[in-house]
């Protein structure tokens, strides 16, 4: 099995948890998004991914998966222990709703993608972009905070997607300074999650192409 990850990208930064959650063993492809241009924008990475996006999860078989949450689903239906998911409904629903506040609506709007839009073609400056950054983040952690269980995880004493999903996120907001004081309740789940060897190894930093 093989993931085409980049040490930095949050949707990357999930699967790598789920792979380590689950004990499954991979091999990471790097595909860096800035070097020569983007190398996920080459023909040959366009053609294992159209979506010229990490991350891509091969499977031993050559098939290939993308999107970061069809990817975790898919790897909880096919190793189900631990499982990422409650098993009642209205819980699943519950969990992948906070995960699809992050994927859906904060991430779009703050991907690499988006802020070189911003930069380049509409010509904002640094601070500007950093403004447009921490508003999202921000208004999706306002509407976050209330929906957490009690911990020590996102939805109490089992890690979801929902936690996969909210750790990156937070990284992603520490590395852009935004400030935290008034979540307590995600910079605890973060805090506890952290804790676990699954999500320590699958931090940024600890990543062979980290820089």
């Amino acid at each position: 099995m093989k993931l085409y990850t980049f040490f930095r990208s949050s949707a990357a930064y999930r699967v790598r948890i789920a792979l380590n959650l689950k004990g499954i063993s991979y091999e990471a492809v790097p595909i860096h998004l800035s070097k020569d241009g983007g190398r996920h924008k080459t023909a040959e990475y366009r053609a294992i991914n159209p979506q010229m996006r990490v991350p891509t999860l091969m499977l031993s078989n050559g098939d290939t998966l993308i999107q970061s949450l069809a990817i975790i689903e898919y790897l909880d239906e096919v190793y189900p222990e631990p499982p990422l998911l409650p098993a009642d409904a209205v819980a699943r629903a519950r969990v992948r709703g906070i995960a699809q506040i992050i994927a859906c609506d904060i991430h779009p709007l703050n991907n690499a993608g988006t802020l070189r839009y911003l930069r380049e073609p509409l010509g904002h400056d640094q601070a500007a972009i950093d403004a447009w950054y921490a508003s999202w983040i921000s208004s999706g952690f306002d509407a976050i905070e209330p929906l957490l269980r009690s911990g020590p995880y996102a939805f109490g004493a089992q890690v979801t997607i929902a936690d996969l999903c909210l750790v990156p996120q937070v990284f992603n907001a520490r590395r852009f300074k935004v400030p935290l004081d008034r979540f307590p309740k995600i910079v605890a789940v973060d805090a506890a999650c952290n804790k676990l060897a699954a999500f320590d190894k699958a931090r940024p930093e600890n990543q062979p192409d980290a820089e």
